[in-house]
């Protein structure tokens, strides 16, 4: 089967690098999905999940802004912030999601709302990436 290389980078670290088959990721228009022979085009990212499939199993990520690049045979993936399904702490993220919740249940005047409802998207988007790799059978909870 033709493969394509994925590659997830941030300013911290190279987050994976690996050859696969297709690739899903959150675009600002809407998810989109690369096969090997795509179109070369880029787009940003908004916070969400981009998948992969390797042998027919599919791997989760959670991205958090950035940028897609797509060439025939590549994708590279420019990510403020970017973590493997398996490297996500699960309960901190419920904790951060908690902690937004309530800070937008106060409606006090001095909270920057645009902040706290990127910090909900953020902590939602890291459990539902854990969740989505556990029912996919490439992760435990």
């Amino acid at each position: 089967m033709a493969q394509l290389q994925l590659e997830i980078v941030t300013p911290d670290r190279l987050v994976l690098s690996e050859p696969v088959e297709y690739v899903g990721a959150p675009g600002y228009e809407g998810e989109f999905g690369i096969l090997p022979g795509h179109i070369p085009f880029l787009s940003a990212l908004q916070v969400g999940n981009l998948y992969y499939k390797v042998g027919g199993r599919t791997f989760f990520v959670f991205v958090a802004g950035g940028f897609a690049e797509v060439s025939s045979d590549k994708v590279t993936i420019l990510a403020e912030v970017a973590e493997k399904a398996t490297e996500i702490d699960v309960e901190r993220a419920r904790k951060a999601r908690e902690r937004a919740e309530q800070r937008m249940a106060k409606q006090q005047e001095n909270i920057d709302h645009a902040r706290v409802q990127a910090a909900l998207a953020r902590a939602m988007a890291r459990v539902s990436c854990r969740s989505r790799a556990k029912d996919a059978g490439t992760c435990e909870m």
